[in-house]
């Protein structure tokens, strides 16, 4: 009869092998570890560090005040809306916001270089040129759904 092979595994801390990550951490990630330092370093600079430390410490009061707020109706209503628009948000092409910001700051741009307010034919052929026509069917059909959605009110 065969005598069994006694087998004692070495005992494994497992401390040990997160000493010897920690220890060469250092050298496999210095340069991680030098974008970490900046970036704390920008953020205590800003006082998003102690804004942080603050968040932290009143949390219990922060969610407490949250969900007592959240308890009432304009809560709910503001929760539903809150989340009605962020629906609508990612229903937007980026590239189209992206141009509608352009748009924006160059009408902005425009609106301050003006001395007095344009004319009713000057409003009449920016309306009647082709991107002043495409906006205002974009405007209609925002209108339209609008009125839609008061109608079923």
């Amino acid at each position: 009869m065969a005598n069994p092979i006694i087998f004692k595994p070495l005992p494994v801390d497992p401390h040990l092998e997160l000493e010897r990550r920690l220890n060469a951490a250092p050298r496999e990630h210095a340069e991680a570890l030098l974008v970490v330092y900046d970036i704390l370093q920008a953020a205590h600079d800003n006082g998003l560090l102690d804004t942080a430390h603050g968040l932290v410490s009143a949390r219990d009061t922060i969610f407490g005040k949250l969900a007592e707020y959240a308890k009432t109706a304009e809560g709910e209503a503001g929760i539903r809306n809150l989340l009605a628009v962020a629906k609508i948000f990612a229903a937007l092409d980026s590239e189209t916001l992206d141009e509608l910001a352009r748009s924006i700051a160059d009408a902005s741009r425009q609106h301050k270089r003006e001395q007095k307010p344009p004319s009713l034919w000057q409003l009449f052929k920016s309306t009647s040129s082709e991107d002043g026509r495409r906006g205002l069917f974009f405007l209609t059909l925002l209108l339209s759904g609008l009125g839609k959605s008061l109608k079923r009110q």
